[in-house]
Formats: C-alpha cells, structure tokens, sequence
C-alpha cells in the first residue's frame, strides 16, 4: 500500500513540474514570437515611402502599446492556472483575515461613530447596554466607565470600572445621563403591611419636611430645572416634591417620594424623609 502512495505522489510531482516547464516554454515562445513580429512591423512602417515622418511615429506607438496589450494578455493565458491558485489564496486569507480581526475592525468603526456624532465625551455619565458610569477614558477600541450607583440610588461611585469595547455603541443605545451629576430627580418608597394608619395623613406632614429640607436649594434647582428643559427640550418633572400613595397585589401600602434635589444630597434627604415618616406612623399608630 505505501508503494502504491509513494508512486501516485511522484506521478503528481512529476505532472506538476512537466506543467510549469511548459509554461515557461510557452512563455519564451511568445516572446520570441511578438519581439520578432514587432521588429518586422516597425522596420515596414519605417521604410513605408509614402507616410510622412510624424505619421510614422505615431503608428509605431500605437504598435508598440498594442504589442504590449497582446504580450499581457499572452502571459495571462498562459499562466492562467497559476494565478487561479494565486488569486484563491489570496480570497482565503482575506476571508481568514477578517474573521480573526472582525471585533477589532468593529471597534475601530464604533470609534468612528462615536467620533461623527459624538454622544459623550469624557467626564459625562452615560448608559450603554447594561453598563452605566463617568466616562473617565476613550480610545479607538474602547471606554472606560468608572462605575457610579444609579440604580440603586445612592450616585456615589462603587469603585468598579468597567472597560465597554466601542463595537458596542454600533448595536446598543447610548443614553447621556450627564445632566444627573449635579441634580436629579429622586424616587424612593416606603412600603407597610399594615392598615392601622391612614397614609394620606402623613402625606401634608412629610411634604412639609421636604420643602425644610429643600429649602437651601430651591432656587437653584428652579434655574437647573429650566436649563434642563430648554437644552433637552422636553418637560421633565418640575422641583416641587410629589408624594404619591398606591397600594400592591400583596396588600401593602406604599408611599411614594419623588423629589428634584442635588445628587451628593439625594440620599440624606432620603433618610431624613424617611426617618420623620417612621417616627409620625408610630406616633399616629
């Protein structure tokens, strides 16, 4: 058997080498062939007795430029197997190429797309897919979040960063949430299980205590409200405190805080409101 594959290899080998042989042969033969056609041509046009000087140099570079089409496309013909093969592996490592390199050419395209509709710069909080922080680094690959706590409310930075690639930002939303670093529109609840006390009571009380803890601000929070509303041009929930009162599936009570505040006190307010909450339900119960 492996005689068998040794002869069938050679035979190959040697029909492979006998084919380049005869192109090469072919491809001396047809330059010999259109040097001397050409040589005769020229020689006829010069001693041509009739066409006048400038005539004749015009048809010789014509046959010259001819002569060159013809000498190309000869060499075309002959090798055209050869460079079939050459042209296939070239497709191949294109294909190979592009797949290896396709998250990085993604990236390089987010960072044009970032570049043309610039959506953030650095120091701006942002949203990207499920990644939300102070952009504190941008390159053509990817941003670099340092991650801040808005969802759970506290907006103090959790000491995590995030590193987004930029092919992102060519499949997800980016959402600007730089207007949030200096005030935001605050929401907490507070939920009871039990009936015993008529929330709307408490309502006037802790919208009292709101406006107290409000108070050193509010001004400011107008006039950052109306510059909101104008540079987005949408009407966004005003700086007056709302308190709102529902009730869920599982019986509870809940009472709703919404307040436009300065983000550093969001989270102060929140525990004082909460703490007069606590201390009026206990005392009305």
């Amino acid at each position: 058997m492996s005689l068998d594959f040794s002869q069938l290899t050679f035979s190959d080998l040697d029909f492979s080498i006998v084919t380049n042989h005869l192109e090469i042969f072919l491809t001396i033969i047809w330059i010999l062939f259109s040097y001397v056609i050409r040589r005769i041509t020229k020689r006829a046009i010069r001693l041509h007795p009739t066409l006048e000087h400038d005539k004749k140099r015009q048809r010789i570079n014509s046959l010259d430029n001819i002569f060159n089409l013809f000498l190309v496309v000869g060499f075309i013909l002959i090798w055209s197997s050869e460079l079939q093969n050459i042209a296939i592996s070239i497709a191949a490592f294109m294909v190979a190429l592009v797949i290896a390199t396709k998250e990085f050419i993604a990236c390089i395209v987010g960072a044009f797309y970032r570049a043309s509709t610039r959506p953030y710069q650095v120091g701006d909080w942002i949203r990207v897919a499920n990644y939300e922080g102070e952009v504190t680094d941008s390159d053509w690959l990817s941003t670099t979040l340092f991650e801040v706590d808005l969802k759970g409310g506290s907006y103090t930075y959790t000491g995590r960063t995030t590193v987004v690639p930029n092919s992102v930002l060519l499949t997800q939303t980016v959402q600007n949430l730089n207007y949030m670093r200096r005030y935001v529109t605050h929401n907490f609840s507070i939920s009871r299980l039990t009936d015993d006390v008529n929330l709307f009571e408490i309502k006037d009380e802790i919208l009292d205590k709101i406006r107290e803890y409000s108070e050193h601000f509010h001004e400011v929070a107008i006039r950052y409200n109306s510059l909101i509303e104008k540079r987005l041009d949408i009407k966004i929930s005003g700086p007056e405190p709302r308190v709102r009162i529902t009730t869920s599936h599982e019986g509870y009570n809940i009472f709703t805080v919404s307040l436009f505040c300065p983000t550093e006190e969001a989270m102060v307010i929140e525990q004082k409101v909460i703490e007069d909450f606590m201390r009026i339900w206990f005392d009305k119960r």
